[in-house]
């Protein structure tokens, strides 16, 4: 971490804690700033409020006082989470105090490089393969961002021979200024987080300012298959690094079964260790890092098709009596479950579907389940999901949750088959989040596969 005195005595106000937050604050104070921390949760109830106390930092919690901020803070370090629209941050941007997010800090500190990861959908996978790659190559890579490691952290233990490959989201990058990685990704780019941004040019001009600080000596890797990417491609200073599963590029793409890099082969897609197409396009973009960074391509390939996956995002998990399970329960959405199957022979899987939807019907979905061996429909916006397996005859059980789900699907399984929870709906109607469901999923396997070995 580089000594820096740029926030000595500098008045701070940290806006919003979780993981982010007190990262920020425990940097901050290392680097002698005067911090003050306000936190909505009150006090009881937050122990990183009460920690960061008996570290002898101010905190405020409970309630955000808009009078806080006539105490001449020069700086506020906003959680990623919280928007602008809200009245303290207005305050703030009509004082004009300077609004950053905690990942600015760790560039700022940070000795090791960075490899910055953004997109709509990939990001964590893509991240993690990353970083999996260049750990396998013989380099090291340190997880960051917005994956649940806040970077304000790792960068603390970061050295220069390190590199930090971090997943960065649109509101982290609204809250940078001289932010520089040397080689940036985006994913991809989707109407998103509309109602934080308002627009989805709103959102589109978040996400490049992952790029604002690049130069000719840096590499933005850009999915080329989006015509949105080829017009922002002329918008930048970084050399641009294409990948494709569409077209021969300059750069990364799938071509006869193959995965190039400008010419060389690297690898059979087949080979990847995720199913998916989505995967083949987190495998290329993977593949660009690994060769700018100078890993070779046996090492590239090797890790690739090693790689088992993130949790809850098409997840596998192994087998029972050759029925093979995936945890795809991150599948929120419809164009989710439809990148799960596309990775998938149909008449093998049986899909364990269904939530809290959003009111809507899933005509989107029934191209994609069409041929499926059986689904397993559960949850709020089950009759919806009946509508859908109708409409392409497919037959379907009831299971009252992802635990009897998985019961179900396994006692009509035979070998060969995939199980695949990928619910397309969000986790509300029964469960806290989508990893409280997908644990659920993995619990009910493990038990599965300890009486089938019993």
């Amino acid at each position: 971490m580089k000594k820096i005195t740029d926030y000595k005595n500098k008045k701070v106000l940290i806006l919003g804690l979780a993981k982010s937050g007190l990262a920020a604050a425990r940097l901050l104070a290392r680097l002698g700033a005067i911090i003050t921390v306000n936190d909505g949760k009150a006090f009881e109830e937050n122990p990183s409020a009460q920690a960061l106390l008996e570290e002898g930092i101010k905190v405020i919690c409970g309630h955000h006082p808009l009078e806080l901020l006539d105490e001449n803070f020069e700086l506020l370090v906003k959680n990623p989470g919280i928007p602008y629209s809200n009245p303290m941050v207005q305050k703030a941007i009509e004082k004009n105090i300077p609004i950053i997010t905690e990942v600015e800090l760790a560039y700022l500190v940070s000795q090791a490089p960075i490899i910055a990861i953004t997109g709509s959908n990939g990001k964590t996978t893509t991240t993690t393969m990353i970083a999996e790659v260049l750990n396998h190559g013989g380099q090291s890579a340190l997880l960051s961002g917005n994956i649940g490691y806040p970077a304000s952290d790792v960068v603390t233990r970061a050295k220069e021979d390190d590199q930090l490959v971090m997943e960065l989201s649109s509101f982290q990058l609204m809250g940078i200024s001289k932010f520089h990685p040397h080689i940036a990704v985006i994913t991809n780019l989707m109407p998103s987080h509309l109602d934080y941004h308002g627009s989805f040019e709103n959102y589109i001009q978040a996400k490049w300012n992952i790029q604002s600080n690049m130069t000719s000596d840096d590499f933005l890797i850009l999915n080329a298959d989006q015509d949105l990417s080829s017009q922002l491609a002329k918008k930048t200073d970084a050399t641009i690094v294409f990948f494709s599963r569409k077209h021969k590029v300059e750069g990364a793409y799938l071509q006869g079964g193959n995965l190039y890099f400008k010419g060389e082969c690297i690898m059979k897609a087949s080979e990847i260790g995720v199913p998916g197409l989505h995967n083949i396009e987190n495998a290329l973009a993977t593949i660009a890092v690994g060769k700018l960074s100078g890993i070779e391509n046996h090492l590239i390939a090797e890790s690739i098709a090693s790689f088992g996956g993130v949790k809850h995002r098409l997840q596998n998990l192994g087998d029972i009596n050759h029925v093979s399970f995936y945890n795809d329960s991150k599948s929120t959405n419809i164009l989710a479950c439809q990148n799960a199957l596309s990775g998938f022979d149909n008449s093998k899987v049986i899909l364990i579907a269904g939530g809290l939807d959003r009111g809507n019907e899933f005509d989107e979905l029934v191209p994609a389940i069409r041929g499926l061996k059986k689904m397993v429909i559960l949850g709020q916006s089950a009759e919806r999901m009946k509508r859908a397996a109708k409409n392409v005859e497919v037959s379907y059980l009831e299971a009252q949750d992802v635990a009897d789900a998985t019961k179900t699907a396994f006692e009509i399984a035979q070998a060969g088959d995939i199980i695949l929870l990928s619910p397309a709906n969000a986790s509300w109607d029964m469960y806290a989040n989508f990893e409280v469901r997908g644990d659920e999923f993995i619990a009910t396997f493990q038990a599965l596969k300890e009486q089938s070995n019993g």
